[in-house]
């Protein structure tokens, strides 16, 4: 017997058993699966959201699909992707990190921004602090940090968007308190003067400060914020500051990898998802703000006190532009950290 003809067998065989109705033979179907590539907070709110999106595409189209989280520093994910992290999606801290995947291969399409409402931000957020209960030291604004004797926890402005959100936070309120650039350099070159520890990422900034005792002040996102109160009680405490940005996560579709993969479909309609009011939901039950559906945004008002918020493009001229001034190579952070 020829090898041609026992290929020929094995599909004729599978063939004539459907044909007959025999369900006794293994399904040869995978289910489908999905990367999303983000940042450190967003575990427990894409745990539950894949769970949700699961059901509801079996729902619509029958068939089941194993989705995959792969959480970091935000900016540490993006450079991941770019060296070939196999994402499908990529929900990372901030837009410039998901710029930096239009720039560097051409992996997300320049318009990915105006394919989804709210400049493809379905949740925002904001940058709190964090202190032990009662807060002994006393902290109630930004330039409290700057102290001597204060100890501040706050991740690697190089791998992490949390962390960039953090120090251009605080170098605005500088700016605004002291007057101009000058002073807030020397402001923000004080505050991380009391930094012991930069981690990768903002969860790790969380375990730093909380599981190992480290530091009298966390800055954080919000939501971060609200999951160490939930983890802890009455052991942390949140301040908020007189003045903070408004941060707005940014989603989009990994185009190279879903085109090369054919999960365009899906990856698309997973996106989307968050936009719906059970996405919404979602998203402020584990404690980021609703951008776009005003039942949720009415559902969880009372955990998201009203603040005064900056934007990156008011303060900063964009991520771009915040990137080049602050965060490349030469940039004010590293001048900042030849001097230490």
């Amino acid at each position: 017997m020829s090898l041609r003809r026992d290929f020929i067998k094995i599909p004729l065989a599978i063939a004539a058993a459907a044909a007959l109705g025999l369900t006794g033979l293994p399904s040869i179907a995978q289910p489908l699966q999905l990367l999303n590539v983000s940042y450190d907070p967003t575990r427990e709110l894409y745990v539950e959201f894949n769970q949700a999106f699961s059901k509801y595409w079996k729902g619509k189209t029958g068939q089941d699909i194993a989705i995959k989280q792969s959480h970091g520093g935000s900016g540490k994910q993006a450079r991941s992707i770019i060296d070939g992290l196999d994402a499908d999606v990529a929900t990372l801290g901030l837009g410039g990190d998901t710029d930096a995947l239009v720039k560097n291969g051409g992996w997300v399409a320049p318009d990915w921004q105006k394919r989804l409402p709210h400049n493809a931000s379905p949740y925002t957020s904001t940058i709190v602090l964090v202190v032990r209960q009662g807060n002994p030291k006393g902290i109630k604004d930004w330039d409290d940090l700057a102290r001597p004797g204060v100890s501040v926890i706050t991740p690697n402005p190089k791998t992490s968007g949390g962390a960039r959100w953090n120090y251009l936070a605080a170098w605005e309120f500088a700016k605004r308190k002291y007057g101009g650039d000058a002073k807030a350099k020397d402001f923000v070159a004080r505050l991380y003067g009391n930094v012991p520890v930069l981690d990768t990422g903002a969860r790790g900034s969380s375990i730093t400060f909380a599981q190992r005792g480290q530091g009298d002040v966390f800055i954080s996102w919000e939501n971060e914020a609200y999951l160490l109160e939930k983890e802890f009680g009455s052991k942390v405490d949140v301040v908020y500051p007189s003045l903070s940005i408004l941060a707005e996560p940014a989603v989009a579709v990994v185009d190279k990898n879903v085109d090369r993969k054919g999960t365009r479909a899906v990856a698309e309609e997973y996106l989307k998802y968050l936009y719906t009011e059970e996405g919404q939901d979602i998203i402020g039950k584990n404690f980021y703000r609703p951008a776009v559906s005003q039942k949720a945004q009415a559902k969880y008002a009372r955990q998201f006190p009203k603040l005064n918020l900056f934007t990156i493009d008011q303060a900063f001229g964009g991520w771009a532009k915040a990137d080049k001034d602050h965060f490349a190579d030469g940039g004010s952070f590293d001048q900042i950290f030849a001097r230490k």
